[in-house]
């Protein structure tokens, strides 16, 4: 049997940007699409189903945010690492709260390109070994209960909507309650990162995280708990 091949969709109004990662990525034996606009982006990603998308921030007349965040209005959860030369932490902010699952300040070294594919492709497949099962992957606490099947978080009865790694930073520290673990832990566990990665990113996360939280639930926001000078965890409230 055949094995599916890995397909990626690079958005980038440069075409030189877009010819290197399509050599890059084509050593990888994966199937490359390529887009030089917004618009042609999201036709191409309502038309395919990808692995991951790769695409740039900086784009004339429809940028790489607004193609994010129509892709996750219409349900889209391909994963998405944003390109970008900017690299201020607020930029890489608004990047995450619209969606991204990574972010790559330009310019960039396409074997870091590959290596942050494969671990959100590793994060992928894991999720979905675990949706195969037979039995339903449910956590529940009082006031919070997290449908890892459906991807679903409710609280007090009411659905909040996250975004990806808002969603997995919350269902990894819940599997583990009263937990502590540090930000390098939760950068390693929750984004794959082994060498890099902004530790603000975290926070940035966690802050969105209890803000959502405690739009429909008060009580569901504080089981995230701050141990200073440590990190975080999920207090279970019986």
């Amino acid at each position: 049997m055949m094995e599916e091949k890995v397909s990626v969709l690079v958005v980038d109004d440069e075409d030189r940007i877009r010819r290197l990662l399509r050599m890059y990525l084509s050593r990888e034996n994966y199937e490359v699409d390529e887009a030089a606009d917004g618009a042609e982006a999201l036709e191409m990603a309502n038309m395919n189903d990808y692995n991951c998308i790769l695409l740039d921030q900086m784009m004339p007349e429809k940028d790489g945010l607004e193609v994010l965040s129509t892709l996750r209005e219409e349900g889209d959860m391909t994963p998405v690492i944003m390109l970008t030369a900017k690299g201020e932490e607020s930029d890489r902010v608004t990047g995450f709260e619209s969606g991204a699952d990574d972010y790559i300040v330009k310019p960039f070294s396409p074997r870091e390109v590959v290596l942050r594919i494969k671990a959100i492709l590793r994060r992928s497949s894991t999720l979905s070994s675990g949706q195969n099962s037979t039995s339903k992957d449910l956590v529940v606490f009082p006031n919070l209960t997290i449908d890892h099947d459906a991807h679903r978080v409710t609280a007090e009865g009411q659905e909040v909507n996250l975004t990806p790694k808002e969603y997995e930073l919350l269902y990894f520290l819940a599997k583990s309650p009263d937990k502590v673990f540090d930000r390098e832990q939760l950068l390693k566990e929750v984004w794959h990162y082994e060498f890099f990665g902004d530790l603000r990113t975290v926070d940035t996360h966690v802050k969105r995280l209890r803000e959502k939280l405690s739009r429909v639930s008060e009580s569901s926001a504080k089981m995230i708990v701050t141990v200073w000078g440590v990190g975080y965890k999920f207090e279970a409230v019986e």
